[in-house]
């Protein structure tokens, strides 16, 4: 009753806004009009979002891990390339928007999220099992795919700096979705058990998860196929009137250029960053670690090469290289969660460490 009344709404909203957004929008102000404008859109979209994670996550329940956090994460990641291109397209002032969201989803999911999933494990159950192998296969792939999309373009001969010429583009795109492509396959196919729980804990579970083959009713993946994707077409149809409003909004407040990829991420992650944390209460680290190391994996495998093809279709620049402060706060991330996650179980230390992490990048973004 509730994810259809969430439907019933999502559709309002885009028949409302279809018919008298233009006028809505023609001159927003800076008052409240813009104000209510943005809640209601943001609020509809992040619930959309909420129902997209609700019905992916029925999908991952008949899939199976590791299955199943992957259609959760690639669901999450279509929103985020979503709203990205639409403020790209439609705004002249925010070149670097795409690695302003790109950086706040890695700084959300590694520090935020797998900080939060950490303490409040560590605080329930002391201490927290999970596949050490699995966690490393994440961070081999993002430490690379985080250097060359954020750090690598700053030291490029491309004018201006911090973005990429053609060739460039065109290749680290094509070396980005092969890496990417190349996981997915380790994942999915020849090291499904380095991403579930690890049968030495004893679980039966555990066990079950890695060597049962599940057999999903045909019925119920086609119902609720059909019902993620028309919750996730009213956020397609409504990110480009978000994208007016948070473009709008940060030139006439004066916000800090780097909110509308904060306020994108927020978006992108909260659903996924919400089951996470209920899955380490639950003692289900691993399915908290695929979905915060999976959501930062597939925002740079993905969103990299989507920023790229719109900087390419339309002759925008894109920035994508980090300021030396971004630098810096991503160079300490990749590196804490080497060390978070060197070890077979985790506590409440390293989970109040990223937080700390996380806390410093917050207070950065309004006071660089």
């Amino acid at each position: 009753m509730i994810f259809m009344g969430r439907l019933a709404i999502a559709w309002a909203t885009v028949v409302l806004f279809f018919l008298l957004g233009d006028a809505w929008l023609a001159d927003p102000g800076a008052g409240l009009r813009a104000a209510v404008l943005f809640l209601w859109l943001f609020v509809v979209i992040l619930w959309c979002a909420f129902g997209v994670v609700e019905q992916a996550d029925h999908l991952a329940n008949l899939l199976g891990e590791p299955l199943g956090s992957l259609v959760l994460t690639l669901s999450i990641v279509i929103i985020e390339v979503v709203l990205i291109a639409a403020v790209a397209l439609g705004s002249e002032a925010t070149p670097t928007l795409g690695r302003d969201t790109m950086f706040a989803v890695v700084m959300i999911a590694l520090n935020a999220g797998v900080g939060l999933a950490l303490l409040l494990g560590g605080l329930r159950h002391r201490e927290q099992a999970y596949n050490l192998q699995g966690a490393v296969a994440y961070l081999a792939v993002i430490i690379p795919l985080a250097s060359i999309a954020l750090i690598l373009p700053n030291f490029t001969q491309a004018v201006p700096s911090g973005s990429l010429t053609t060739i460039q583009a065109v290749f680290f795109s094509l070396f980005t979705l092969l890496l990417y492509a190349i996981f997915l396959l380790i994942q999915t196919r020849r090291h499904q058990g380095f991403f579930v729980e690890a049968p030495a804990e004893g679980t039966a579970r555990a066990a079950a998860g890695m060597h049962e083959k599940r057999s999903p009713s045909g019925a119920a993946l086609v119902r609720h196929t059909f019902l993620l994707l028309v919750t996730l077409l009213p956020i397609v149809l409504l990110s480009g009137r978000l994208a007016m409003l948070i473009d709008h909004g940060t030139a006439a407040l004066g916000a800090p250029a780097a909110l509308g990829g904060v306020l994108i991420a927020i978006i992108v992650f909260a659903p996924e960053g919400i089951t996470a944390l209920a899955a380490a209460r639950a003692n289900q680290l691993q399915r908290s670690i695929n979905l915060c190391l999976g959501a930062a994996t597939s925002t740079i495998g993905l969103t990299v090469p989507a920023i790229l093809v719109i900087g390419l279709m339309t002759g925008k620049t894109m920035i994508l290289g980090l300021d030396p402060t971004g630098m810096t706060l991503l160079v300490l991330t990749l590196i804490l969660s080497t060390l978070t996650f060197s070890g077979p179980r985790t506590t409440v230390l390293e989970g109040a460490v990223h937080l700390v992490v996380f806390l410093v990048y917050v207070v950065l973004i309004f006071s660089p």
